[in-house]
């Protein structure tokens, strides 16, 4: 079992609530239960306690990892090496390179609190052929500085793919509207046709394309047009001075 020291820091800290609405999950943690046994039960209780204040769930399962975040649709793996062992480091560093392999978001964080600990983190690191960032280690200096670094992480990682996400939400939902724009502008040039008569016949049966292709009869069949305008808006694109799309017999 990791040594620990006998006073905890509360969680007092939060992550930035601006991206986590009020009553809302954050997201999930899952931890390794063979990782949480081997824990003192202050550092699971503190752990527990930081994540509900934090809007995250916790569940416990027998997963590779010490613990996966899943934050806006991204999940992260992270190694929480809580007890540095000078002597006996090297299983470490084979966990990190079986890993690395099968997580693409992995993190390893080594709690570091003293000097011997620190060289022998920074030695071994060498040692055993790391490359910087792949995966990234983050030392630290206590067990619970340990695992704030490590919810700050999955939720800026969660938050940065989120935003991404609605950047391209918001950029298709722009051509869209551009696109039915220019749909509008088209078709309302046409004389005698409306917003109204446009939307009805986008609806009913698409694009510009389409609705060229279209008879008389279809677009009375599928649409609430009057005759004459539908009979308009067949002569408009079967007009040469108007449509230059294929000929259409």
């Amino acid at each position: 079992m990791s040594n620990l020291n006998s006073s905890y820091r509360y969680p007092t800290p939060q992550i930035s609530s601006n991206s986590v609405n009020a009553g809302s999950s954050a997201g999930v943690c899952m931890m390794n239960t063979k990782w949480r046994d081997e824990q003192h039960p202050s550092f699971i209780n503190f752990i527990a306690s930081f994540l509900s204040a934090n809007s995250f769930r916790l569940n416990f399962v027998p997963i590779a990892p010490d613990c996966i975040f899943n934050c806006g649709g991204l999940s992260v793996a992270f190694i929480f090496v809580t007890n540095w062992d000078c002597q006996n480091c090297e299983p470490i560093f084979s966990r990190v390179k079986k890993l690395k392999g099968q997580f693409a978001n992995l993190y390893v964080v080594v709690s570091l609190p003293i000097k011997e600990q620190n060289d022998s983190f920074v030695h071994s690191y060498f040692k055993y052929g790391m490359e910087l960032g792949k995966p990234t280690f983050v030392p630290v200096q206590d067990l619970e500085m340990g695992f704030e670094k490590i919810v700050k992480i999955a939720h800026s990682r969660g938050t940065c793919k989120r935003q991404d996400a609605l950047s391209k939400l918001k950029a298709e939902r722009k051509q869209s509207v551009q696109g039915m724009g220019n749909f509008l502008r088209v078709v309302t040039s046409i004389p005698g046709i409306d917003n109204h008569d446009a939307n009805a016949l986008n609806q009913a049966i698409g694009s510009i394309e389409a609705i060229a292709k279209a008879s008389k009869g279809y677009i009375l069949e599928n649409t609430d047009l009057s005759a004459d305008n539908a009979e308009t808006v067949t002569k408009f694109f079967r007009d040469p001075k108007f449509y230059l799309g294929p000929k259409i017999n």
